[in-house]
């Protein structure tokens, strides 16, 4: 059933959307949720900033309203083609995100939202490598993902939305300690901002 709720909510834009909007609900809606990895950053118009795994542009629709240098990147031709038509403000590039096809130091943020779960270990290594590596000396990466649930009530909710819309992948990442794996890689990493009963981290690391 996993296979098929999440190939249909890939297949069908308003259905990905309506999961989305009710899944933001724990945290205040959408536009919230979209806007917590921001939390107390400084960005301006100058600022380049890369929207890793930006699927159809949900998160790019935000980040242009905060700099005119905007790249969002997928590996889903279908994706890009509908984020070039619902952000036409962004840039996008074709590629894997652990294989980014751009110089070092290029970008002062690199942002994802609810990719990371998506990932094999091996992966989610090689990612977080390359945003290191593209990341300008004192850049940012700030992402909003899957945590595993310190509020015991939010587990049903949880565990029933990863049985129906995700794989192995999302069940691996609760068992991931991301500010532990960003540390080895070089980050300054504070400790994860945790929302809707723990189930969601928002975590910010800075390169040196």
């Amino acid at each position: 059933m996993a296979t098929i709720l999440r190939s249909l909510s890939y297949r069908y834009q308003w259905l990905y959307d309506t999961i989305s909007r009710l899944a933001a609900l724990s945290v205040g809606g959408e536009r919230r949720f979209r806007e917590l990895p921001l939390t107390g950053l400084t960005v301006n118009p100058e600022t380049q900033i890369l929207d890793l795994c930006c699927g159809s542009g949900q998160a790019t629709s935000v980040l242009v309203e905060y700099s005119q240098n905007v790249t969002g990147l997928d590996a889903s031709p279908l994706s890009l083609k509908r984020a070039k038509n619902n952000v036409p403000q962004a840039q996008y590039v074709e590629a894997f995100a652990e294989n980014m096809p751009f110089t070092d130091h290029s970008f002062d943020l690199v942002h994802t939202s609810a990719a990371l779960h998506e990932m094999n270990p091996e992966q989610l290594k090689q990612i977080l490598n390359e945003v290191y590596r593209v990341l300008k000396p004192g850049g940012i990466f700030t992402l909003v993902d899957f945590h595993s649930p310190t509020n015991p009530l939010f587990w049903p909710g949880v565990a029933m939305f990863l049985w129906l819309f995700e794989t192995e992948t999302a069940w691996q990442l609760l068992k991931t300690d991301l500010v532990q794996t960003l540390s080895q890689i070089g980050f300054n990493v504070n400790p994860p901002q945790l929302y809707a009963g723990g189930s969601l981290q928002v975590i910010q690391g800075v390169k040196p």
